[in-house]
């Protein structure tokens, strides 16, 4: 637990989910102004007016124990199928190139059960974490400046899928048809952090 401001508290958790259910559990509570779950930590704002700090971290502290956290099957899973490689995933070859691997080793490796850490950098853009660690790559010396929504890119040991057209840095091994941001729809998301996701390949969008 570290301060983060004069008014902001930041604690440390096991990973996602726990964050996720943390944050939850103090928005509930009504106690603090602002609860912000990240990939492994949550940070909450207090009223200094009203509560000094020693006492909001004691709170803090007896909220972050036992804190009760689902399977990721309480969301629902989401199917991600991929075209790998191609004009879709233009960096592909580069990728396999500098890792060692074959399109059939990396699509191999990179199918599979993952959970969404967090979204964020542009509404919907998911950030997933659990790559195998022969997939570790780092992002692009030069970011482009338009990627295609749907592009799946990958860099630090994440997955991270664009849902909306715009500038990125991340290596392009592929492409989705799934649409992840929707504004139109009462809940405009596809993907939640704490979400279960399956990446498949597939031959075409």
């Amino acid at each position: 637990m570290q301060s983060a401001g004069d008014d902001l508290i930041s604690i440390s958790v096991a990973d996602t989910r726990h964050a996720q259910a943390l944050a939850s559990r103090l928005r509930l509570s009504g106690d603090w102004i602002e609860a912000v779950a990240g990939i492994d930590s949550v940070v909450v704002r207090f009223d200094i007016a009203r509560v000094d700090r020693t006492d909001a971290e004691h709170r803090l502290r007896e909220a972050s124990s036992n804190i009760q956290v689902g399977s990721g099957q309480d969301l629902a899973v989401v199917e991600i199928p991929i075209v790998y490689g191609g004009d879709f995933g233009p960096d592909l070859p580069s990728v396999c190139e500098k890792l060692g691997l074959s399109k059939e080793q990396f699509v191999a490796l990179h199918t599979g059960e993952y959970t969404v850490d967090m979204l964020g950098f542009i509404p919907g853009f998911a950030y997933i974490g659990g790559l195998d660690e022969r997939l570790t790559i780092g992002r692009l010396a030069e970011p482009r400046q338009h990627v295609p929504a749907g592009s799946i890119g990958i860099a630090g040991g994440r997955t991270g899928i664009y849902s909306l057209p715009g500038p990125g840095g991340w290596p392009l091994i592929g492409r989705t048809s799934r649409k992840l941001f929707d504004p139109t729809l009462d809940e405009p998301f596809t993907l939640a952090a704490g979400a279960t996701v399956v990446f498949t390949a597939v031959n075409k969008l």
